[in-house]
């Protein structure tokens, strides 16, 4: 899952470097997202986070994961207005 999250930020160009991604292991993810990031993601597009960018890769899976990267992107665009 980390991999195909990694693979489908990329792929739509989101902003940043996503290799830390890959490069953790566990069952939790530390995004790099800025708290305004995290705030957009749980309140807009119901992903739930810590406002710390850390979040559970037990959560995501083949349905949701480029409605995952999508949400990060359009996050990431929504907190730079």
């Amino acid at each position: 899952m980390r991999a195909l999250l990694r693979h489908n930020l990329e792929s739509i160009k989101t902003p940043g470097t996503w290799s830390h991604i890959t490069d953790q292991i566990g069952m939790f993810s530390f995004t790099g997202l800025s708290e305004k990031v995290c705030e957009i993601l749980i309140e807009k597009y119901h992903i739930y986070l810590l406002k710390s960018g850390r979040i559970s890769m037990a959560g995501v899976n083949t349905k949701n994961v480029k409605y995952l990267a999508q949400s990060i992107q359009s996050a990431l665009h929504d907190a730079s207005k």
